[in-house]
């Protein structure tokens, strides 16, 4: 017998510690080599780490919610004639296993060797199934018991498309004329992805003076424009929405107001102009909000932005999303697309100076001046860093972008 210890890996990108945001063991059960037993986040990339052996856990490092530095002990795990990493003596405090809120009890196992080379099988239901976190939140948001679900990955790991026809198959629940009352209420810990949003829009809010500006778009003329693209695109172009052509807006307006393409150091009181036009999609996931960041928009035109937006999009909803691929923006766009409203205050990206928000296309009557017209009006919200931004600058920029939006052809003339 002998005792493995796996430590807080190097996860690269510079990162000195991690926070525990899953665990998929506990004291007591057995694990097999490349055995998924936890998750962990960095830098809002969320990396899950397997066992590099066989045995049984004995000890947990962390909880949920906590972080620990590259290289601290994560778990230890009791295994036959190990000759892995050594285990130092584990003194009352640090065997304190994790709290009982944190790891859910599980019925009672009996014990067992586990053979040196198992084969695949599906997770009984009294065990707790192999997903990854974006998995196991979408079956917590739809009501679905992982362990009720047949997992057809690897080792049984439960994927998307298993819990998605666990619901379509489940059972239309009956119909019910009233219900006994609800008192009881639930406590959830914010940890991971929810946790670092949280941290990064108190941020925001606290340190940043916000100042909203909201200004309707005739979108008419765009749209038949967007229209006529996508009905004649080559089939290796992406699909076009509005978002491209209001990337290329940014640009051009920037490139009048510098200060509107920038980064403020407000503890050095130092704001910093860019050249390069980063532009961050603010995207839902699984997870919570990321801004995945088109690199270098000055330098990209219609189609190569939609096309970098649906790759950026995809990686970060699939968790694939580099930290490169999540950082170094310089303006940011906020779009709730069809549920986009009338208005909105979008918050800052700190350490950012402004933020455009895109509200939902609508049709409205305006009037031209003998006449009622059916036009396609959106609304942009869009926020401002008051201490660099005054009122009338706002207004400039966003009329800049409006002009732009209303007469498509100018977005393509250089200069």
């Amino acid at each position: 017998m002998g005792e493995f210890v796996i430590r807080m890996p190097d996860v690269g990108e510079g990162v000195a510690e991690a926070e525990i945001v899953e665990w998929h063991v506990k004291p007591g059960d057995p694990v097999r080599e490349d055995m998924v037993i936890c998750a962990v986040m960095t830098d809002k990339a969320t990396v899950e780490i397997p066992s590099p052996v066989t045995g049984t856990v004995t000890w947990l490092g962390a909880e949920i919610g906590d972080k620990l530095a590259v290289k601290s002990p994560m778990v230890r795990i009791e295994t036959v004639g190990s000759d892995g990493d050594v285990a130092p003596p584990i003194n009352k405090e640090e065997s304190k296993p994790p709290s009982s809120a944190e790891v859910p009890a599980l019925p009672a196992e009996p014990k067992s060797k586990p053979s040196a080379t198992p084969a695949p099988r599906t997770a009984a239901p009294a065990e707790k199934p192999l997903a990854s976190p974006a998995v196991r939140l979408f079956a917590r948001e739809n009501g679905v018991d992982l362990r009720q679900v047949q997992g057809t990955g690897p080792a049984g790991r439960v994927l998307r498309e298993n819990v998605e026809q666990f619901i379509a198959g489940a059972a239309t629940p009956s119909v019910r004329t009233g219900g006994a009352k609800k008192t009881s209420t639930e406590e959830i810990k914010l940890t991971g992805l929810r946790r670092r949003i949280a941290e990064r829009m108190s941020l925001s809010t606290s340190r940043i003076p916000h100042i909203t500006y909201a200004e309707e778009i005739d979108m008419t003329a765009l749209e038949e424009l967007r229209t006529g693209m996508n009905r004649d695109r080559k089939p290796e172009q992406p699909k076009l929405t509005i978002l491209p052509f209001l990337m290329r807006a940014i640009v051009k307006a920037v490139a009048e107001q510098p200060d509107l393409n920038a980064t403020f150091n407000d503890d050095a009181g130092v704001l910093t102009r860019h050249g390069a036009v980063h532009i961050g999609i603010a995207t839902q996931t699984p997870g919570g909000l990321l801004v995945p960041v088109v690199l270098h928009s000055e330098a990209r035109g219609i189609w190569d932005c939609a096309g970098e937006i649906i790759r950026l999009a995809d990686a970060a909803r699939a968790g694939t999303a580099t930290r490169d691929e999540l950082s170094g923006s310089t303006i940011t766009i906020s779009s709730l697309g069809a549920l986009g409203g009338i208005v909105s205050t979008p918050v800052i990206n700190h350490p950012e100076v402004a933020i455009i928000g895109v509200n939902k296309i609508a049709v409205r009557p305006v009037w031209d001046g003998t006449q009622f017209m059916p036009r396609k009006i959106m609304n942009l919200s869009s926020s401002f860093d008051h201490r660099i931004v005054d009122g009338w600058d706002a207004a400039t920029f966003i009329q800049r972008i409006r002009v732009l939006l209303e007469t498509p052809a100018l977005i393509f003339i250089e200069g």
